[in-house]
């Protein structure tokens, strides 16, 4: 089942959100305050989570509330990679939530945690099991949980073939290609070192691309690996694709049987103030009108059910 529906993913990364055509968010926050009130309307009992920012920002944090934005969400979450791509160390995972926890009462998630294989499977080792120690276990400066959820990024490792989600992609050089190792199993599916030693208690966040020939797979080894918390996406600009409700369809059936974090990000080039899936949507409401349309078909629905509610036809063609 659904658990929660996260809005948008990195609003503070370039890779997701173009800044450049939203200097002050001002535009992500009309946004994100219309999907949510949106979900309010069709299901007010879902959780609601802001998408995991990345870097780890307070003052990112801040300027969302000033603009409104956290008054309408239930959780926030962060996306942290010290091992990778951050400017920290792995160490200061409890200091980085702390410095969240510092300017907002909400709860936090740390809806991405990773760590790659580029360099060694020892590496990786060594981050899952040390962030599940900090981030879910207690220690000497934990009392408790650290954290609402912590999804491990990812189950698979991106197949060679396929281009990751960053604006720079070569020119970063071997930070770009660490996405391509951020998996617990290889390409080819036979699982690495980590693996074996994966927590009870952490979640996965594995992103299906459009018709993902992995997602079977997927849920194989999600019950190996006693998962039962999964974070993964619905694209708005996938919902344009011939068949695009099928496929949805299929990919959140599959995952019914785990507590579901349901991602809704991603413009469709043509509703976009430029022709880029980061792109700001030229009109707010178009997104809120998706979020909408996901979380009355995919999120507990036992209300409309009960009140026999007639099937509806939205622009974009996809029914309730």
């Amino acid at each position: 089942m659904v658990e929660a529906v996260m809005l948008w993913n990195e609003p503070n990364n370039l890779s997701h959100w173009n800044f450049h055509l939203d200097s002050d968010w001002r535009r992500f926050a009309a946004m994100a305050i219309a999907g949510a009130r949106a979900i309010r309307a069709v299901n007010p009992a879902v959780t609601i989570v802001l998408g995991g920012i990345s870097p780890i920002d307070p003052n990112f944090l801040q300027l969302l509330t000033s603009h409104g934005v956290l008054a309408e969400v239930d959780a926030v979450a962060v996306h942290g990679f010290p091992l990778d791509w951050n400017h920290w160390k792995l160490d200061e995972w409890p200091d980085k939530i702390a410095e969240v926890r510092a300017v907002t009462n909400l709860p936090v998630w740390v809806s991405e945690a990773g760590a790659s294989s580029f360099g060694a499977d020892e590496v990786q080792v060594l981050g899952l099991r040390r962030t599940a120690e900090l981030l879910l276990g207690c220690e000497e400066r934990c009392e408790e949980r650290r954290v609402e959820r912590v999804h491990w990024y990812s189950l698979f490792d991106l197949p060679a073939t396929w281009t990751a989600t960053t604006r720079h992609k070569e020119a970063e050089g071997s930070s770009y290609y660490r996405h391509y190792y951020m998996g617990l199993l290889r390409e080819d599916g036979t699982p690495k070192p980590a693996a074996e030693i994966f927590p009870a208690g952490m979640g996965i966040c594995q992103w299906f691309h459009y018709e993902d020939h992995r997602l079977a797979s997927a849920v194989e080894w999600l019950r190996r690996l006693g998962v039962r918390h999964v974070r993964t996406g619905i694209s708005w600009a996938d919902s344009f694709r011939p068949n695009a409700e099928q496929w949805f369809d299929r990919q959140m059936a599959a995952l019914q049987e785990f507590d579901t974090t349901m991602t809704l990000c991603f413009t469709p080039e043509h509703l976009g103030i430029e022709r880029h899936y980061t792109s700001p949507p030229r009109d707010p409401n178009d997104f809120a009108e998706f979020a909408a349309w996901a979380v009355a078909r995919y999120a507990p629905l036992e209300s409309c059910v009960a009140a026999g509610a007639p099937e509806k036809q939205h622009a974009h063609g996809l029914t309730v």
